[in-house]
């Protein structure tokens, strides 16, 4: 998610979204079945085919030192840092990935430095952070790209893009269901974690290994599902619990 607004910041909406669309795809996170048949764009920045196009338009606009610094700022969390371990295990096991990313290059969304921008993806895919840090995330995200609802990092714009995207793909081929019955913009990891956002409100990060049949963390969804009922933060949700809380302080 991060990696998608330093996108949209430093290359603009039309950049971005001329080589990356912004559907729900139907198909698993890793899939290439849309890729290879019906589009010749990733359907949306939340499945790897988009994340591995996002990472290849940063290339050439901001290293990774810097990534890792926003996300740093971003989280509220100086100890962000790649795990070596996890990062050299990916790399050694990129069969599908690097599928993907040579797909993209066939039909001319990546330009030719594939294996670079394959260790990029790599590197954020292996950035350790706690469940602190990615409620932290949320916040900022929900408090329109401000770190603790002050400094601002991101554009209003940039976060509106980012929250309606994870509203519609961030739960991967589960989306659908997840907005009717949770109704937050949330971005599920295959690490086991999960970063949702009560809009003007709270980021809630949650990490729990095991995941279900989509990818998702199978404790998340019903512990956002039970949050999301009773704080009354479903985003459709008008008149809220934490509303409340805020107007008897």
């Amino acid at each position: 998610m991060i990696s998608l607004a330093l996108a949209l910041e430093i290359l603009g909406f039309d950049k971005v979204f001329e080589k990356v669309d912004m559907e729900p795809s139907g198909e698993a996170f890793n899939s290439l079945i849309d890729l290879d048949l019906t589009s010749n764009h990733p359907m949306n920045p939340m499945i790897n085919s988009g994340a591995i196009t996002v990472a290849n338009m940063l290339l050439s606009e901001i290293s990774f030192p810097e990534i890792q610094e926003v996300f740093r700022k971003v989280c509220e969390d100086p100890e962000i840092q790649v795990n070596e371990s996890v990062f050299h295990s990916e790399m050694s096991h990129l069969s599908r990935n690097r599928a993907i990313a040579y797909l993209l290059q066939s039909k001319g969304i990546l330009d030719d430095r594939v294996e670079e921008t394959l260790e990029l993806y790599t590197r954020l895919c292996s950035l350790t952070v706690t469940a602190e840090s990615l409620s932290n995330m949320g916040l900022t995200i929900a408090m329109d790209g401000r770190v603790g609802g002050k400094e601002p990092v991101f554009s209003r714009r940039t976060m509106e893009i980012c929250k309606t995207i994870m509203l519609t793909c961030g739960m991967y081929d589960r989306s659908g269901r997840f907005a009717v019955q949770v109704g937050l913009p949330t971005k599920s990891g295959v690490g086991g974690g999960l970063v949702s956002v009560a809009d003007n409100h709270l980021g809630i990060g949650i990490y729990g290994p095991a995941l279900d049949d989509k990818g998702n963390c199978v404790a998340g969804g019903p512990i956002l599902e039970y949050l999301s009922r009773e704080l009354e933060i479903h985003l459709f949700q008008k008149d809220t619990c934490v509303d409340r809380m805020m107007e008897q302080r």
